[in-house]
């Protein structure tokens, strides 16, 4: 299992735990709230019921209790309508009208909504004669907050969740990013002593043997090797992008990985016949366009064909570089860019790392998978801005 398959089985695990969470407080609040709207609508039976005994009282009715429990609502929003439908009384109810018939309506507007949701009681007065009186309530103030408050309590700690992931992918990256200027600079400091040694000898052997036609091969390896602790010395730093003819640059990547691959692989380059000039590294771009042949080249088994393609477009220099290799499974395009990301038996999974680092953080380009099917090959896109 690859290192970026673990990771995000965690991110699913730790998502899934975010939703089962979530699930649990909305059902909880839910039930409590419906718990409380049962409450509540007992204290309007019984507040209608008091209202009744009021209507209906004489001079011999005690109407200390039932004035103690009309006036101990003071949370419930309730309008009192007749058996015509008009409104007989309210409270705790915030109306905002110009006059008295803008209020009675607003006041009725609401009554018929309270009733649409099934929050209505009717009292009957007296079945003969056809009177009642009906009693339309809302929710508290205080139930409809605490309905609010896990969509709120989610709401934060949905924001404090994605503010601490990305302060802990941050501090990852800062990590891996030191790591590998690190490594980068070591290596290059390392390569510095044998080739400063190998100049010298080759200098020598020159010297020595000036007719011998392997000399001249053995000086290119030494410049490449020279160029490669060079590419590696800048990791980590800023090098300043100069203009450069990209076609010059493809041009020596076509020629370098020419020589060094089996005559089965044939690479092609589509170049525009006027120079492209673009702010680059050069050293390191051709990094980069050398890493996408080489896993070219192994996606290919050795045998199949190149095409390194650039142009101009209105807003930016695009290379593209394509094969005809086993191809990337869609589901991997994003996947592929990762550190440690490899379908090799051997290597570390760190070129197309390095590569996308090269290109959007030294750049300011992007590079991505352009397309890829299965057993007709994969081409992937470097997107340059102009200046």
């Amino acid at each position: 299992m690859q290192w970026t398959d673990r990771i995000r089985q965690v991110k699913f695990l730790l998502v899934c735990a975010a939703l089962v969470i979530c699930a649990a407080s909305l059902s909880w609040t839910h039930y409590l709230v419906a718990d409380l709207a049962r409450e509540e609508r007992g204290r309007m039976e019984v507040w209608a019921e008091a209202m009744r005994t009021f209507d209906m009282a004489d001079e011999q009715t005690d109407l200390s209790l039932v004035l103690k429990v009309i006036n101990g609502n003071n949370t419930i929003p309730v309008i009192v309508l007749d058996e015509n439908g008009k409104v007989q009384t309210y409270r705790n109810l915030e109306v905002r009208a110009r006059n008295a018939a803008d209020v009675e309506h607003v006041v009725l507007q609401k009554a018929l909504a309270m009733k649409a949701e099934g929050r209505s009681i009717r009292i009957e007065l007296d079945e003969d004669a056809g009177t009642f009186m009906e009693v339309c309530y809302d929710e508290s103030i205080m139930l409809k907050r605490l309905a609010r408050y896990p969509f709120i309590q989610l709401g934060v700690v949905l924001i404090f969740v994605v503010v601490a992931i990305f302060a802990l992918l941050s501090s990852k990256r800062a990590e891996q990013n030191k790591v590998w200027v690190g490594l980068s600079k070591e290596t290059a400091h390392q390569l510095g002593t044998p080739i400063s040694s190998l100049m010298a000898w080759t200098q020598v052997l020159r010297e020595t043997y000036p007719e011998d036609t392997l000399l001249p091969e053995m000086d290119k390896d030494v410049r490449r090797l020279q160029r490669i602790a060079e590419r590696f010395s800048k990791i980590g730093s800023l090098p300043e992008p100069k203009p450069e003819n990209l076609n010059n640059v493809i041009g020596q990547v076509v020629e370098y990985i020419g020589r060094r691959t089996s005559n089965r692989v044939k690479i092609t380059a589509n170049l525009p016949e006027q120079p492209l000039i673009v702010q680059l590294s050069a050293p390191l771009f051709e990094w980069v366009v050398e890493n996408l042949c080489k896993n070219a080249v192994d996606a290919m088994n050795g045998k199949g064909s190149i095409t390194i393609t650039a142009m101009e477009e209105p807003t930016r220099y695009v290379v593209e570089v394509a094969d005809t290799g086993k191809g990337i499974p869609k589901s991997q395009w994003s996947n592929v860019f990762q550190p440690g990301y490899t379908t090799k038996q051997r290597g570390w999974g760190l070129g197309l790392s390095l590569a996308k680092r090269i290109v959007e953080e030294y750049h300011h380009g992007r590079i991505f998978v352009k397309s890829s099917e299965a057993g007709q090959g994969t081409t992937f896109r470097i997107e340059l801005k102009k200046s």
